[in-house]
């Protein structure tokens, strides 16, 4: 494993567990902080979007069956997208954007502490019926993934991909 990946997976593990510890039973829905552009971290894969700035808005459906509708996206390289994600299931989802990497050691961490509260600007948590969104600007060429790391969820196949060109 490069040094590099090593790095990433500690350190989402790191902030994964410590966040384990302050998690309640539910999983966040509240709003975010007004956007603040001097706390914009970079990732692997963007960064939070200015919801000032939204160039294109994508809508997603979420349901029962594990899925994703549309299940694949194409972005531009320096879009600023809203997802709005609409839960039609029954069950709590979630949407999570990320590297491939990270979802899958993000997804071994839910499995261990499934009532783990993570709120950050790559996700929304949508109870049954409900609406969340995300704003990310996509600052990197590649394909990423998005996905549901509901314990079960994303090994039953809720994930989806975007390619960003």
């Amino acid at each position: 494993m490069k040094s590099h990946s090593l790095k990433q997976t500690i350190g989402l593990a790191m902030l994964t567990a410590a966040a384990a510890f302050a998690h309640g039973d539910q999983h966040s829905t509240a709003a975010r902080p007004h956007f603040d552009a001097t706390k914009v971290e970079d990732t692997a894969f963007g960064r939070e979007g200015d919801p000032a700035k939204v160039s294109r808005v994508i809508r997603l459906r979420m349901t029962d069956a594990m899925r994703y509708t549309p299940s694949q996206i194409t972005v531009k390289r320096g879009e600023t997208v809203k997802f709005i994600v609409k839960n039609e299931g029954k069950q709590l989802h979630e949407m999570i954007l990320g590297t491939s990497l990270d979802l899958t050691a993000h997804a071994e961490l839910m499995k261990k502490f499934p009532e783990m509260e993570h709120a950050d600007a790559n996700m929304t948590h949508v109870l049954p019926g409900a609406s969340g969104t995300v704003v990310w600007q996509f600052t990197r060429a590649g394909e990423f993934q998005f996905g549901c790391l509901v314990p079960g969820h994303f090994e039953a196949g809720m994930v989806g991909k975007v390619t960003v060109k």
